[in-house]
């Protein structure tokens, strides 16, 4: 011991202490070094990728009134009963969007320096156009993020946040202040515009010289698939861009946004009206849209090739198998941890199989048989009393008075609602201690089904029901076709819909009820309610189910302020910029 005692001295002495602990200056990369080594330059680009809000479920929907969760810890969950401060904000994009936009921002300021091919000018450049078109489309996507989540009302004015197009340096000013609204669309706006232009609409091999752009004419097709084939599916594309713009056309003609825009309603529409078009029109809806999740003989996730979508989803996530939706959403005896409660408010929202609303007496409805001739939606989409789920086709009993834990409130895992979330979920997963198996699994970035509700929305607002805009369809066509394919109405001509066809006010309540239906669970209704500056507070409710009988339950009282329309710019920013605004009330 005392021999290498010395012999350390020795070491330490000879070699200095700082240069033995500290790498060898070979391990230390420069900046510089990414205008000879492409790949350090792309992954200033994938950071974009890896911080897109949608590579995994929020499931936000837990602040409104679709659902709660039993699961305690639940941010959502707190800031619907009252914790919701500029300190503590879960549904926060300042942090994430800011970084996002740095690393974009280095990368386009740098790209055109970067060789990604030395020994062809041509296919260098594609290379250059495709990846900086990437980073427009990317940086546009986390603006529209940053304005849906902090974008609100400062003093007299609707603001965005500072608008930065060149990366920060640590002698950069970041005292600067938060743009006006409008503002900041324009900016999106110019991005995608940029990103259409240097990408494809879609990533796919050619076959033909004639397909190649003019602009790059005289390349042969090997090399331009080698830039744009379909091995870059999934990467931000040209159809992608034309689909963001219409989300945030939507968003900034909603009434919240529209005092401080000058997108209009009619914008939204065209906007969405373009990718619609691209998707077959109104005959485009996918057929199968409702389970673009579901594996097994549905086959929507496991015949897909590499790459490859199903008809129902524009973008997606890379496929995983796993099981950990099941494991945090299946009932207790499935070896779940029930944490999703849709609440009896989303159950009320699906109207009969004929199409009426619940409290229309011509919908039928019974209380005493209250998921009896309902919208196959429902189902579908919840686990309700008597549902069976699983790979086993456990029947599921959520009433009090079942000998079970999926009962209301029987565990820490049981409901709190009397139903359980069933979207999303693969039944054939077996989460059994023995024996759990994984199936595959997608997040979708952004559905068509969504873009057809854009349309729908915003050609009501805009022109009405029936009218087209000058398109082959109207509002009306859109939500007849979504309906259908729900089995909504089939078997009376969805008389609901054609009373009310020429009626604006009432057909935009029911588009927002079929938007909050199609994508209950997604993450959008939160978004929704305050972009239609809705009522937050509508209490959660849940339903007791004892010998048959079904009695209405409050479950969960709301608590947000008037104020809360408009999310808060992080406390954290506001105390180390003076120049930055805080949205009124926060």
């Amino acid at each position: 011991m005392k021999r290498i005692s010395i012999l350390l001295i020795t070491v330490f002495a000879l070699c200095g202490c700082k240069k033995f602990v500290e790498p060898a200056l070979q391990n230390n990369g420069k900046f510089e070094n990414i205008y000879d080594e492409p790949l350090l330059a792309h992954g200033l680009l994938l950071n974009g990728y890896t911080r897109i809000p949608t590579n995994g479920w929020t499931f936000s929907d837990v602040a409104t009134d679709n659902a709660v969760t039993n699961d305690l810890n639940s941010g959502f969950s707190k800031i619907a009963t009252g914790q919701w401060t500029a300190s503590f904000n879960p549904l926060d994009q300042w942090t994430n969007s800011k970084a996002a936009i740095q690393y974009l921002n280095m990368f386009l300021t740098e790209a055109d320096k970067v060789t990604f091919d030395a020994l062809d000018p041509k296919l260098n450049q594609m290379f250059k156009d495709r990846l900086k078109g990437e980073a427009f489309g990317l940086r546009a996507m986390f603006m529209y993020y940053m304005l849906q989540a902090h974008g609100g009302k400062a003093g007299g004015e609707l603001l965005g946040f500072p608008i930065l197009l060149q990366p920060e340096t640590p002698s950069s000013d970041f005292n600067q202040p938060r743009a006006k609204f409008d503002d900041c669309m324009k900016q999106v706006y110019a991005d995608l515009e940029q990103a259409e232009e240097l990408l494809p609409l879609d990533y796919r091999d050619i076959s033909s010289p004639s397909d190649i752009p003019a602009k790059y004419s005289g390349v042969a097709t090997e090399i331009y698939n080698r830039v744009f084939g379909r091995l870059f599916s999934q990467r931000f594309t040209a159809r992608i861009a034309k689909a963001i713009r219409a989300k945030a056309a939507l968003m900034a003609a909603s009434p919240a946004f529209a005092e401080g825009s000058s997108t209009t309603w009619e914008n939204a529409a065209n906007y969405a009206a373009a990718v619609i078009d691209l998707n077959g029109g109104v005959n485009g809806l996918a057929a199968n849209g409702l389970t673009w999740y579901a594996g097994g003989s549905g086959n929507q996730i496991d015949g897909l090739g590499s790459g490859a979508n199903p008809p129902e989803v524009m973008w997606r996530t890379s496929i995983a198998q796993n099981s950990d939706l099941e494991a945090s959403h299946f009932p207790p005896t499935l070896s779940g941890s029930g944490r999703l409660n849709p609440t009896q408010n989303l159950v009320d929202a699906f109207p009969a199989a004929n199409g009426y609303p619940i409290d229309n007496t011509a919908s039928g409805y019974n209380e005493a048989t209250p998921y009896t001739n309902r919208d196959p939606r429902l189902a579908l989409y919840i686990v309700l009393n008597g549902s069976t789920a699983g790979p086993g086709s456990s029947t599921i009993y959520t009433a009090t008075d079942r000998n079970t834990n999926d009962g209301l409130n029987k565990v820490e895992t049981s409901t709190r609602t009397g139903y359980y979330m069933r979207k999303l979920l693969r039944q054939d997963v077996n989460r059994s201690s023995s024996s759990i198996s994984n199936q595959k699994h997608y997040n979708p970035h952004i559905r068509y089904t969504e873009i057809y509700l854009i349309y729908a929305e915003a050609a009501n607002e805009a022109w009405g029901p029936l009218a087209t805009g000058g398109h082959s369809y109207s509002a009306y066509d859109v939500i007849k076709k979504i309906r259908q394919r729900a089995g909504v109405g089939l078997n009376n001509g969805d008389a609901y819909l054609e009373s009310i066809k020429g009626d604006k006010n009432a057909m935009r309540t029911l588009i927002r009820n079929e938007r909050r239906l199609e994508l209950c669970f997604e993450g959008f209704r939160f978004w929704d309610l305050r972009r239609w500056n809705a009522n937050l507070n509508e209490p959660a409710l849940g339903v007791n189910i004892m010998q048959s009988t079904y009695t209405p339950i409050t479950v969960e009282n709301r608590a947000y302020a008037s104020f809360m329309n408009y999310g808060p710019v992080p406390y954290s920013e506001i105390l180390k910029f003076k120049a930055l605004q805080q949205n009124n009330g926060w």
